[in-house]
């Protein structure tokens, strides 16, 4: 596996490519689906918020559990039995609103039960490509793994409200076929995860993921460093009000703000499964990070809908390339036996740092205002890139994904 077009005709990381596609566009459908149809069915915002919450619960109270489960369990099988679990719960949906018997609580239960699946799922996923693929390899796959999630990221919710617009009943279908087919691409990997002795489960296994990662500078670097960004940064929770209040462009060209940073990581890591990162690793994701946090400031204080557009795509561009590094890191520099642990860890802070920071933008934007909480984000998170070189010179220091890089 010599260039990137080899790497995709490497049947093991296709199948597993092409189950990580499915179950991405069906997350992204039953998302905007499941949206839609608390609002119709309740007229709340309230309610709206609480299918929020019920999808971080899960992922905070489970997702040290599911860690230690992936690394003691058959990663396959986690993952498949997670995946069909979604599934079901969407062929509830479906029932749910053909027979017009669906509730607020139903729906809340039966999102709560994908979320807890979804948490389960994440760090056995994470945790399997590496074994799919060789060492020097793995930022090619990393880059291509963002490419596909990012392309469902722009054409999922797409398909689920055009869909929905048809019969809710349909969107939901479609999710749960997505999610069967996918289980069935994970059955079809010729993989062996050689499963260790099953250890009891424990106060100090369940978190041997965080000792761990305490105990290496580089990972710890890697992680904080893009969870307090994309805390501080989180200026697409925001664009509501910028598409209204600020560039007066209407519920269309929200939408149009919304696909922009995914398409900028897509573009950037298309470009990356092509010229992957050879050297000064480290530098490159501090560099991308400090983007970041200018292209957030430059968004909040533009008020052209086309300057706006283009720093969301440059936004979305460099947080991808610290992703792509920041999960190279950790994959490589963590022991198999460990590493469902390790990407617990690392799904639990950056997932949750997705909600927080929106959470953090709405109290900032009441208390300064709109411009000024985008702005003190983007500073803060220029900011933290300084500190973090200070606290972490070994990240800074770091020249390749490999062994050698994360000494």
């Amino acid at each position: 596996m010599s260039s990137p077009d080899s790497l995709i005709r490497h049947k093991p990381f296709t199948l597993f490519l092409l189950a990580r596609v499915s179950t991405a566009l069906a997350y992204q459908m039953f998302s905007v689906a499941i949206g839609w149809q608390m609002y119709s069915i309740t007229g709340s915002v309230f309610y709206l918020g609480l299918v929020g919450l019920f999808q971080f619960l899960p992922m905070f109270l489970l997702t040290l559990p599911a860690g230690h489960t992936a690394d003691h369990y058959n990663r396959k099988s986690i993952i498949r039995i997670c995946q069909t679990i979604q599934a079901l719960g969407l062929v509830a949906l479906v029932m749910g609103s053909y027979y017009h018997r669906l509730t607020r609580e139903n729906i809340l239960v039966v999102v709560f039960i994908i979320a807890a699946a979804r948490a389960f799922e994440a760090p056995a996923t994470q945790a399997l490509m590496p074994g799919l693929i060789d060492r020097k390899h793995l930022q090619k796959a990393m880059a291509w793994s963002s490419s596909a999630f990012q392309t469902s990221i722009i054409i999922g919710p797409a398909i689920g409200g055009a869909l929905y617009a048809i019969h809710p009943v349909v969107t939901y279908a479609l999710s749960a076929c997505l999610l069967f087919t996918a289980s069935i691409f994970i059955l079809l990997i010729k993989f062996e995860h050689p499963i260790p002795a099953r250890a009891p489960i424990t106060f100090e296994s369940i978190f041997a993921g965080i000792s761990y990662i305490k105990s290496k500078p580089v990972i710890l670097g890697a992680i904080s460093l893009d969870l307090f960004a994309v805390l501080l940064g989180g200026a697409t929770a925001l664009l509501p009000a910028y598409a209204k209040d600020i560039l007066f462009i209407g519920p269309v060209g929200l939408g149009i703000l919304r696909a922009a940073p995914a398409a900028g990581a897509l573009i950037v890591s298309a470009f990356l499964a092509r010229k992957p990162l050879r050297s000064g690793v480290g530098k490159k994701m501090f560099i991308a990070v400090a983007i970041f946090g200018i292209a957030t400031m430059l968004f909040a204080v533009s008020k052209s809908f086309s300057l706006s557009l283009v720093m969301l795509v440059v936004l979305g561009g460099a947080d991808v390339i610290s992703v792509v590094i920041r999960q190279s890191l950790v994959q490589l520099g963590t022991p198999d036996a460990m590493r469902g642990r390790v990407s617990a860890v690392n799904s639990m802070f950056i997932g949750t740092s997705n909600q927080l920071g929106e959470f953090e933008s709405g109290i900032t934007a009441a208390w300064f205002g709109l411009i000024p909480a985008v702005l003190i984000g983007g500073v803060g998170t220029l900011l933290v890139v300084g500190v973090w070189i200070f606290l972490f010179p070994a990240l800074f220091r770091s020249e390749t994904l490999g062994s050698k890089g994360l000494a």
